[in-house]
């Protein structure tokens, strides 16, 4: 098939997707990856946490996205004295009839920047851990539906610790993927400048909508569709279960990891690598495109012994190891 015919057989849905893309690139320089992550969690209805310096675009990122689709955003800064009902909403007495309504929390949205998720306390994080995995809140002896399109992007900041509430491992096997974000390269950030100058000069610009909620559905059940052949499945299924039987494998990754990949850690290598070919415009899913989310997909789902910390082993040189000893297809 050549270039001409590609482009004439993909979707409307697609074309809108991969157009969106164009649009973050533009506007959020030099974040490829994080741009493809986004859009990943978008299309798999999953939810990002990433983590970076302040300054890396992390917020603008989402930023432009809520801009592009059709959809309502809110931004949540996370604070040690936040509280659940800041978040879910609460019920507000209603003096001239004597009843309670329930007032609608910004979770009520299609997109949530959840900023510096970590400095919330366990409460809190536990109200967005039930919105994340079941798309639901409970206020009192209610329980509220959000929106079919919901996405959560969390942020971390590695550094400034001191003051923070660790995610447990529980809530972060929620999200889909782990990103990691960092410095642009030098000659990128020239353009970022130029950018950021633009923008100062043409303010009242705003951005269209391009992507409908209609279109979005369409983009995940095409996703779904993705054709994965059985030795790619089996692939999938072999990398998660040997971080949990790593001594089959190698003595050094028995000594570096403590526990190993869930059940969701196996369902969510698989909707991502989906994706990621759909992304690339192809209805079949390789080896290579579970090796590009690999690490993501993982990063936040294996736990590393202390010898590993001792041996100066990161989580991904560990997904690096895993890919290298199982073969692919």
């Amino acid at each position: 098939m050549n270039t001409n015919e590609q482009v004439a057989s993909i979707s409307s849905a697609q074309r809108d997707i991969l157009a969106l893309r164009d649009t973050l690139n533009s506007q959020v320089i030099g974040q490829h990856e994080l741009v493809d992550r986004l859009l990943i969690a978008l299309l798999t209805g999953g939810h990002l946490l990433v983590e970076g310096a302040p300054g890396l675009a992390k917020t603008r990122a989402i930023n432009v996205l809520a801009d592009a689709i059709e959809g309502d955003f809110q931004r949540i800064q996370f604070t040690p004295d936040l509280l659940p009902a800041d978040i879910t909403g609460t019920e507000i007495y209603r003096p001239h009839d004597g009843a309670f309504q329930f007032q609608r929390g910004p979770l009520f949205s299609n997109l949530i920047l959840a900023d510096e998720v970590n400095r919330a306390p366990a409460k809190v994080q536990s109200a967005l851990l039930e919105a994340m995995a079941e798309l639901q809140i409970t206020v009192g002896q209610k329980t509220y539906d959000l929106p079919e399109v919901f996405m959560v992007m969390a942020t971390q900041n590695p550094i400034e610790q001191e003051g923070t509430y660790p995610l447990p491992e529980a809530q972060l096997d929620r999200f889909l993927m782990h990103v990691k974000v960092d410095y642009p390269h030098p000659s990128t950030e020239r353009d970022i400048l130029r950018l950021v100058r633009s923008e100062a000069v043409n303010a009242a610009q705003s951005r269209a909508i391009s992507l409908s909620l209609v279109n979005l559905k369409q983009a995940r059940t095409e996703v779904l569709g993705v054709f994965m052949a059985d030795p790619v499945e089996d692939y999938i299924v072999r990398l998660i279960v040997s971080t949990r039987n790593p001594a089959a494998l190698d003595d050094n990754l028995a000594r570096w990891i403590d526990y190993g990949g869930s059940p969701r850690a196996t369902i969510s290598l698989d909707a991502c690598a989906r994706a990621h070919a759909w992304l690339a415009k192809r209805n079949y899913v390789s080896p290579a495109d579970v090796q590009a989310v690999a690490h993501d997909v993982l990063r936040h789902r294996l736990l590393l012994s202390y010898q590993a910390e001792a041996d100066g082993i990161s989580v991904d040189q560990v997904v690096d190891k895993l890919i290298s000893l199982v073969p692919a297809p």
